[in-house]
């Protein structure tokens, strides 16, 4: 087996094994753990969004 087809093959198995499931969406707290604050109560996707740009 030549050097870049198990380059290939490693390569496209380590992309099966980290594979995100399609359809998996964060929860407001997963991105707020991210960029290290706490969402207020009630607030919508839209406010959030327009306060980072």
């Amino acid at each position: 087996m030549s050097t870049a087809k198990r380059r290939r093959e490693s390569n496209w198995k380590q992309r099966k094994q980290h594979q995100n499931p399609h359809g998996k969406i964060k929860s407001l707290e997963e991105y707020a753990d991210e960029i290290g604050s706490v969402p207020a109560a009630g607030a919508s996707a839209e406010s959030s969004n327009g306060e980072q740009s």
